[in-house]
């Protein structure tokens, strides 16, 4: 029996494996490559399977690889498939495929067994293993210690940002789109020129295997190029054939199937109307969904609808999150460029030194043979006259050469002892020294290191530079649709907001005769709002953010289900909600007691965006803000202070302001640096109210015993 406190045992056992799957499964590295990814690649170049040769199963290819990843066939086979030419999950893809592979659109679409698939490194993939064999990269053990493989691939171009790369780890994931291969090059090349360079400049957007179109945010874009990380939205290509919608291109992060259930359920539940039928034209030569109408729709308005309720739009999130010796970071694109040609410096500096050592001993021997020809026939009578172990000491001895030289001597043959042989090697010295200068300039130089990099670049770009497939559409230049026009489904629903962040949407009709509301153990609903479905949600945070949602955006919920978490809906982090108000029309004010006494009134119209923003910076005053509150008409609210004083006020003291961050009327003042500890917005009668009614600033009354008792003791 061995006994450790759970500290110790985390720390033995849990660790290790964190570091395992950070950074030998989850994240990629500046290579571009997850060590899955490197292994199957590298089996397959030694194995042979380039891009001129015939193709191998692929039960092979796993089989064989499986000496170097400790994973079960299917994990590797997995692998293989999403980098294949024709799984299209890869936008430059390096396995060249032949057989059923599925398609990354497809979630039902899978792949044949690996017995019935073929596979070969395509042309490309011989930039990922240029002078492997010249010690460009550290050779490793693999897991039993019987065979070697790369630490990483000595790639010509920037991997890591030409194909779509995800993971999770534990406590951190990493997602990086995917970029067009020629603009790329284009930037790293600008960057090599210029550290100052604008990554806009020559990257706009991402470019994602399954095309789409990317809404351009140049702030939002400009962030994420910049800290690695971000969201990027993604829609769908469309036209119109008749009476049908024909969606030919879906967003990366979703699937046909996944479309089509969405928009079956919204059919179902009644939001569209339009939709008569739906068709997977996946086919040999064809891909996507048609839509089909009723005659007269307004089309685009139905798209802008199908945009905002399924994943017709969908969210790439953004965390550049790479292992950069040995250790992970998230890196912004400039950086990861910045990363990579260090690491691409370093493998042409190791290979180039490879070479110089290896034309420095072959000099080193010619320069032996040259010394020893200008007394060849001495040589001859040495070794004609010597026993065997005896020759290359006087070859040493007579000649002032060394032991590896007098080997070589040895070594020539008599055939080769003629006069264009002799004068062919000693050219080879000259020939050799120039080249050993330049290679040992090349790694000693940084200008012409910088050049090297270049023409690599410019090589790859001329060889396999692509069109994009990914359009580009400015955010200002969406075409966008009120409310009304897009013909949302209204109907009465109940929202009900609880203390640990749950929201439920109920309609109203699901309450008939239904009053039991499902919540977890310990949990109470805070807040309970009548509305329609088509209003919106403002939801206000301790960091000054108000994000918004449409009623409708969100799914109706059964009484008997806890509803959505919103922390989790709307992503947030180290960020509390603080108060949630529902309104369909702008119309009301939006009461925010500050600690400090002041109270601001500001129009809700302040919130109300054109943009359909999803989210406002600024939301009030930079300030402690204790209590919000939405009204229509003025209302009384009572304020107690740190050290018991109390005021009572009627809204109508002040003047609504239009501004979001206006910093409110003094109300109550403070005292012996007393700061207001809450607010109560009074309901029905109170008559000790009137002691404590002021109508202009004060620092109040001091609290009777047994006043405003029912509402301190269940508010408290």
């Amino acid at each position: 029996m061995i006994e450790k406190t759970i500290t110790e045992t985390l720390a033995e056992y849990y660790m290790p494996y964190s570091a395992y799957v950070i950074l030998q499964r989850a994240i990629p590295q500046i290579d571009g490559f997850k060590p899955s990814q490197r292994r199957i690649l590298y089996t397959m170049h030694k194995m042979g399977l380039t891009h001129n040769t015939t193709r191998r199963k692929s039960q092979g290819v796993v089989g064989q690889t499986m000496f170097l990843h400790p994973h079960g066939d299917m994990a590797i086979y997995d692998t293989l498939v999403r980098m294949t030419k024709d799984n299209g999950a890869f936008l430059i893809p390096y396995i060249d495929s032949k057989g059923s592979f599925g398609k990354v659109y497809s979630r039902d679409m899978q792949c044949a067994s690996a017995r019935y698939t073929e596979v070969r490194l395509m042309p490309i993939a011989q930039e990922l293993f240029k002078d492997i064999n010249k010690n460009a990269v550290d050779m490793i053990d693999n897991y039993d210690n019987t065979m070697k493989e790369p630490l990483l691939l000595p790639v010509t171009f920037p991997t890591i940002l030409i194909n779509p790369s995800s993971g999770t780890a534990v406590s951190m994931s990493s997602g990086i789109p995917s970029f067009n291969l020629n603009e790329v090059i284009d930037f790293t090349i600008a960057y090599l020129k210029n550290p100052d360079v604008k990554v806009t400049d020559y990257i706009k957007i991402p470019d994602f295997p399954t095309g789409g179109v990317v809404i351009f945010d140049e702030k939002e874009f400009e962030k994420i190029y910049e800290t690695g990380r971000g969201s990027i939205k993604i829609r769908a290509k469309y036209y119109f054939e008749g009476d049908s919608i024909i969606i030919d291109e879906i967003p990366y992060t979703t699937t046909i199937e996944a479309i089509m259930d969405k928009i079956t359920e919204l059919i179902k539940n009644g939001k569209i109307k339009e939709v008569v039928d739906m068709n997977d034209l996946e086919g040999i030569n064809s891909k996507g969904l048609e839509i089909k109408v009723k005659h007269g729709t307004n089309k685009e308005l139905l798209m802008n609808k199908l945009f905002k309720l399924t994943p017709l739009e969908d969210t790439f999130s953004c965390i550049f999150n790479i292992v950069v010796n040995g250790k992970p970071q998230v890196l912004g694109i400039k950086q990861v460029i910045h990363e990579w040609l260090k690491f691409r410096a370093n493998c042409i500096k190791r290979s180039k030194q490879f070479d110089i050592d290896k034309k420095s001993r072959e000099r080193h021997l010619l320069l032996a043979f040259k010394k020893v020809i200008l007394d060849i026939d001495k040589a001859i009578e040495i070794i004609k006259g010597s026993k065997n172990d005896e020759v290359i000491p006087q070859l040493i001895e007579h000649f002032g050469i060394d032991k590896e030289q007098a080997e070589f001597i040895a070594e020539i043959k008599l055939r080769n002892l003629n006069k264009e042989y002799m004068i062919e090697k000693i050219n080879r010295i000259e020939t050799l020294t120039q080249e050993i200068e330049q290679l040992q300039e090349l790694v000693t130089n940084k200008v012409k290191l910088a050049k090297y990099i270049i023409n690599e670049l410019e090589e790859v770009k001329r060889k396999y530079g692509q069109e994009r497939k990914t359009q580009m559409i400015m955010k200002d230049d969406l075409e966008t649709f009120s409310d009304e026009e897009v013909q949302v489904e209204d109907y009465n629903v109940r929202i009900f907001v609880t203390k640990e962040g749950y929201l439920k949407k109920i309609p109203a009709i699901s309450l008939r005769g239904n009053a039991n509301i499902k919540l977890k153990d310990g949990d109470e609903i805070v807040a309970e709002y009548e509305t329609t479905n088509n209003s919106d949600i403002l939801i206000f945070t301790d960091k000054r953010n108000c994000y918004k949602l449409k009623t409708y955006e969100i799914n109706d919920h059964k009484p008997s289900v806890l509803g959505e978490y919103l922390p989790t809906l709307l992503k947030l982090k180290d960020e509390e909600i603080l108060f949630i108000a529902v309104t369909r029309d702008y119309k009301e004010k939006l009461i925010i007691g500050f600690d400090d006494g002041k109270v601001a009134k500001i129009e809700l119209s302040a919130y109300e965006t054109k943009q359909n923003r999803s989210m406002l910076k600024n939301a009030y005053a930079d300030k402690n803000a204790i209590f919000f509150h939405v009204i229509t008409d003025d209302v009384d609210i009572m304020t107690i202070s740190s050290i018991n004083k109390v005021v009572v006020f009627n809204t109508s003291m002040i003047n609504s302001k239009t501004s979001r961050t206006t910093i409110g009327v003094q109300i109550m003042k403070s005292k012996n640096d007393s700061v207001v500890r809450r607010y109560y917005k009074l309901d029905g009668d109170h008559p000790e109210k009137e002691y404590y009614q002021i109508q202009s600033a004060g620092v109040g009354k001091y609290l009777r015993k047994g006043d405003f008792a029912n509402i301190l003791d269940k508010r408290n």
